[in-house]
């Protein structure tokens, strides 16, 4: 699901992929639903490729905004709250308690919050990808190696 949504350097927002060309995405902003190009010079980051550091390792961005989604119910985040009372940190230390505090920034976890919100005013439930449906794609292929 979350290959599908982009992040555009320069951008505000999140956006999905409608359809491509050569040199060109065809993208609809997921908060007012207008549809614009991308062209190839601009700087483009599918959701999915996203990871945030912890002490375990690198975690996939869906399943932290599948451990956000849990932890608020599927309500939004005042974002500009937690900005304001300096609780961006405690916040995302309530949800994810082995993160790394070195490399993870204020601004990291204010840009999760604030794309959490935006996919769940969308009506985004389910972010991380199934595990079995990871499996079934992977038998699929190397039944058609065989």
């Amino acid at each position: 699901m979350l290959r599908t949504i982009l992040s555009v350097t320069g951008r505000p927002g999140l956006f999905k992929i409608i359809s491509q060309g050569k040199g060109i995405l065809v993208v609809e902003d997921l908060s007012t639903s207008k549809r614009q190009p991308i062209h190839s010079r601009d700087k483009v980051v599918s959701l999915g490729d996203i990871a945030m550091y912890t002490e375990s390792g690198d975690t996939p961005l869906g399943e932290i905004l599948d451990k956000v989604y849990a932890k608020y119910d599927g309500k939004k985040i005042d974002v500009k709250g937690l900005v304001k009372e300096d609780g961006l940190r405690a916040a995302f230390e309530e949800i994810v308690e082995d993160y790394d505090r070195d490399r993870v920034y204020n601004n990291d976890i204010k840009k999760l919050f604030t794309w959490y919100n935006i996919l769940v005013d969308s009506g985004y439930t389910k972010f991380a990808e199934e595990k079995e449906e990871k499996e079934e794609k992977e038998a699929e292929k190397t039944e058609e190696a065989e």
